[in-house]
């Protein structure tokens, strides 16, 4: 019998405003849409397990951030120290994929360069403006995940954030937990006090 373990690794959610990011999720994390979303201001925090078939379990910490420009200045506190980034587009807005662009360049410049890539083209349930093969090629030339999904449907979202827990490394990076005082001596030139 293989014994399973639990990995915790941070996804971070990036993309333009109103690319459906909370939704995909909503949809990911209690597998429902939201028929009414509020903007996201700076950041919302989920958590959600996922079984591996090699018997891994790997608990996100999801980071759901704000699209809006005002906030684009907090988001490299966020994706600091994430395993994963996950770009979401909207597949009836090409101006939503021109901006996935740059969000993959502010990855690959500012962010660890280990970090897991997807690229996530949400509303797949409507017309599309942006192509698979023209989203594909993007995801291809910058080795992203790729999928395309509806947060409205359900459809890959699932599948989505599977495929990205199948590129994380098995074991997570170490986080530093904060100043260590261990073995440490503090000294004083009188041994009085106050």
């Amino acid at each position: 019998m293989v014994e399973s373990r639990t990995n915790q690794y941070k996804l971070v959610i990036l993309g333009n405003t109103n690319v459906g990011k909370t939704c995909v999720v909503h949809r990911f994390v209690q597998d429902r849409f939201l028929d009414v979303s509020e903007p996201t201001i700076a950041a919302n925090f989920h958590t959600k397990a996922v079984d591996l078939e090699d018997g891994r379990k790997v608990n996100f910490e999801v980071w759901d951030t704000a699209g809006q420009e005002r906030y684009k200045s907090l988001t490299p506190m966020y994706y600091k120290g994430a395993s994963a980034a996950l770009i979401v587009y909207d597949v009836t807005s090409p101006s939503s994929f021109e901006g996935a662009k740059d969000w993959i360049k502010e990855l690959q410049t500012h962010a660890s360069p280990s970090v897991i890539i997807g690229l996530c083209g949400n509303k797949a349930d409507l017309e599309k403006k942006v192509t698979s093969e023209t989203a594909k090629a993007l995801a291809e030339r910058h080795s992203l995940v790729f999928y395309e999904v509806s947060a409205c449907t359900g459809e890959n979202v699932q599948e989505c954030f599977l495929g990205i827990a199948k590129k994380l490394p098995q074991t997570p990076p170490r986080r530093s937990q904060g100043l260590n005082l261990q073995n440490q001596q503090v000294s004083s030139p009188d041994s009085s006090c106050c």
